[in-house]
């Protein structure tokens, strides 16, 4: 050996499911030519990430060593994918390659973020290859459900990785590419050192279905149905929403798109030829003079978005159109652990306004994009790898991977975020731990998830807060009484006068009984009065607030 090696770090999608970053490298410890595949999103929640707009992976690391990267390749147009590149091009400065469905979104996204779109490169898939430093990659097509999903072969000198990205095993996926077993096989043929391959659904123990065998199943819900039929799917998922729009063409109705995701996915679809025959559409305005038994609208929001257009018709309307009595509304989707409360919201809202309600609990109406345990396996014998390293799952989901790849004789590695492997010879070997979190996207400004600004974000929403201001002049003598204003309190409390009352009576007795050293010192005094103020809202409405003290001293 000349002291080179090969090294794979994920940054983040392994030990969760979102915002997937891996880096490999390739080359002597420290001085590593290195490649980024995927730059994703996840997504906030009110409960652990009140008002922040996305979370994205933290590349402290990375970006120490931009000057070592050499390329970033994006194996699909999904959020947990692409969604952060536009964020984060700036700090990393490397070419972007995608295939060319997956490169009209990463445009999108560079755009929107205020990049130049012209970084991001098209290639063509396998058995075409990208150079980047001491690398070739080659993008595999592989069935998932967003079109032209990719797995990628990644050549180094030191042998053959593949990263196997979201697949599931589909040979009749009704928009894209089928799963080719014969040109994995070919792929693993020359040897394979590791497959880092997805986990998500390890712990399904039935082969997954074909996207095929949905159309059916929906056709017939569509036919049977009487009033206005609505659906949710996810936008990208542009097989089902073709297959969606072509249940409702054959049951005599006409159909509208409704979400600017939705109609920016089908956008891009016919723009890059993955979809030539899709349904002709109506606009939102053409759609409220159709009679509901003769429209179906697809809509966005499948996964309880308050801002999306199930959750608008939930609150009553969306661009004109209503929801009514007898209507149908459709989940062709499967709820993605953590959201669960917000699409059980929108279905109660729907139930109150007489509206049928049919979800995926009966299977018939949507197939998932992963691949199942039997189509993992299938995968680990096609490919044939030394080592199989599962990415893009929890933890869980991770440790249960590693279980199968040993069941059928081959090695597992659990390598989680911040773990950096060295890949080199025969036996993987753990090289650094480098530390990895989250980066949070507040409005338009990117804070660290250590920062303080979303715990306390959390803490005011938990305890509610209390300014307290006092002014004092020349003589450090009080003007007037101190007051107060609350946010997010009771009015009342227990004393049956109002809370506002009792916290400035009580720091005027604060002030009235200090001395000179608290009077004088700013904060000393302020120290003080947080302390009465949250010792008064303690026994009056039995929290302690956070408290924000205002001292003003006339000169």
């Amino acid at each position: 050996m000349s002291g080179e090696r090969i090294i794979y770090l994920p940054l983040g999608g392994a030990g969760e499911i979102g915002m997937n970053a891996y880096v490999y490298g390739y080359g002597k410890p420290g001085k590593e030519r290195l490649i980024l595949v995927d730059l994703g999103v996840t997504f906030p929640d009110m409960d652990g990430t009140p008002g922040v707009d996305l979370i994205l992976p933290d590349i402290a690391w990375l970006k120490e060593r931009r000057n070592q990267l050499e390329a970033i390749f994006i194996t699909h147009a999904h959020e947990d994918h692409v969604g952060a590149i536009g964020h984060f091009w700036e700090e990393l400065g490397a070419p972007i390659y995608a295939r060319a469905f997956t490169a009209h979104i990463a445009r999108l996204k560079m755009e929107d973020a205020g990049q130049s779109p012209e970084t991001v490169c098209t290639v063509s898939p396998w058995p075409e290859t990208v150079e980047a430093g001491p690398f070739k990659v080659g993008f595999v097509p592989i069935s998932h459900s967003i079109p032209e999903s990719s797995g990628l072969v990644i050549d180094t000198p030191q042998g053959r990785i593949v990263h196997s990205g979201d697949f599931k095993i589909d040979e009749t996926p009704v928009v894209g590419e089928a799963f080719d077993r014969a040109l994995w096989e070919e792929i693993g043929k020359p040897g394979v050192k590791a497959l880092i391959c997805d986990s998500t659904n390890v712990f399904s123990a039935h082969a997954g279905r074909s996207e095929a065998t949905v159309g059916p199943e929906i056709e017939i819900l569509v036919r049977d149905a009487t009033g206005m039929v609505v659906a949710t799917t996810f936008a990208s998922n542009v097989a089902r929403v073709k297959t969606l729009a072509e249940a409702a063409v054959r049951a005599g109705r006409s159909v509208c798109l409704l979400g600017r995701a939705m109609r920016r996915m089908i956008e891009a679809s016919i723009k890059t030829g993955v979809l030539a025959d899709f349904p002709t559409v109506v606009s939102p305005e053409e759609a409220t003079q159709i009679p509901r038994e003769n429209l179906m609208l697809i809509v966005t929001g499948s996964q309880g978005e308050r801002r999306a257009a199930s959750a608008q018709l939930a609150r009553g309307k969306f661009q004109g159109l209503t929801m009514a009595e007898g209507d149908l509304f459709l989940f062709s989707s499967k709820t993605i652990p953590g959201n669960e409360r917000g699409v059980i919201q929108i279905m109660n809202a729907f139930s109150e306004q007489g509206v049928d309600v049919v979800d995926d609990s009966s299977g018939k109406y949507h197939v998932s994009g992963h691949a199942n345990r039997p189509d993992l396996e299938t995968m680990h014998a096609l490919v044939n790898p030394q080592l199989v390293i599962p990415m893009h799952g929890e933890h869980r989901h991770l440790r249960e991977h590693v279980k199968v790849a040993g069941a059928g004789g081959r090695k597992g590695v659990l390598a989680v975020n911040g773990m950096m492997m060295d890949l080199s010879g025969n036996e993987p070997t753990v090289a650094e731990y480098v530390e990895t979190g989250r980066t949070y996207l507040d409005g338009s400004v990117k804070i660290g998830a250590l920062d303080g600004v979303v715990r306390d974000r959390i803490r005011m929403a938990l305890n509610g807060h209390v300014i307290v201001t006092v002014i004092l002049d020349e003589d450090d003598e009080l003007l007037g009484e101190p007051w107060c204003e609350i946010m997010g309190l009771p009015e009342m409390g227990r004393s049956n006068a109002p809370l506002v009352d009792a916290l400035e009576e009580d720091l005027s007795q604060f002030i009235g009984r200090a001395g000179d050293k608290t009077i004088t010192d700013d904060d000393k005094l302020e120290e003080g009065l947080r302390r009465i103020a949250r010792q008064t809202t303690q026994n009056e409405i039995g929290k302690k607030p956070e408290v924000t003290v205002v001292i003003s001293r006339l000169a």
